[in-house]
């Protein structure tokens, strides 16, 4: 066999992912400015490719670009919070019970599966919140993406930076009931029950909005 080429992650992108840690982690708290040279100091590198790196981050909804363009750390707020999970409700259910009708068709979820194989692992062997908030966001990402439809998929990624945020403030939250609840959800994808699929999709997003407006309440408190 012949060697596998390594591809070579572009440095945007790799300041992206480390700015995105940084911001969900608070070393850059909400509302704070971000300016270009503070950043390229921080990161130890140039400002273009801090510059290219801003945008990915507001297509995120991480910071928001001002009219004089300085990025600024978006600032959750009740009706953000709300907004995510009623985009959540209305999209994740959905597409549970599309993935579900596809795999009693024959479609097989295998991302699905291996995202939650992967978050159970992440779960008892590491107690790095970040990383467990990536692994549970990346469920969800899975199942929507399970759905087979392209503009459901799309939307899903442009809330999932949202959702790794709101699950890492959340860290106190019950993992192990949260990883019971995906474990049912894939066995009702998986058995092609979409009634049972979108039931507990819908079950499992609405519980988490309650903790996460306490949290909020408790942070501005």
């Amino acid at each position: 066999m012949g060697k596998r080429e390594t591809v070579a992650i572009p440095l945007a992108v790799q300041l992206h992912q480390r700015l995105r840690r940084a911001v969900v982690e608070g070393h850059y708290p909400q509302g704070g400015v971000l300016h270009e040279a503070r950043l390229a100091e921080d990161l130890q590198v140039s400002r273009v490719p801090v510059r290219e790196a801003l945008p990915l981050l507001a297509h995120e909804g991480f910071i928001e670009v001002t009219p004089r363009r300085s990025a600024v750390v978006a600032t959750w707020t009740v009706q953000r919070v709300n907004d995510v999970f009623d985009t959540r409700l209305g999209l994740e259910t959905a597409a549970a019970a599309h993935a579900a009708r596809r795999v009693a068709a024959g479609a097989e979820p295998a991302d699905l599966v291996a995202a939650v194989v992967r978050a159970e692992a992440q779960l008892e062997a590491d107690d790095d919140e970040f990383v467990q908030a990536e692994a549970n966001c990346a469920i969800h990402l899975a199942l929507v993406a399970a759905a087979g439809n392209e503009l459901m998929d799309s939307v899903m990624r442009a809330v999932g930076g949202r959702m790794t945020w709101l699950f890492y403030l959340t860290a106190n939250r019950d993992l192990h009931r949260q990883r019971d609840e995906h474990a049912a959800i894939l066995d009702a994808v998986r058995t092609g029950n979409d009634r049972l699929a979108e039931s507990l999709t819908f079950s499992h997003i609405e519980a988490g909005r309650a903790p996460t407006l306490a949290k909020l309440r408790d942070d501005l408190s």
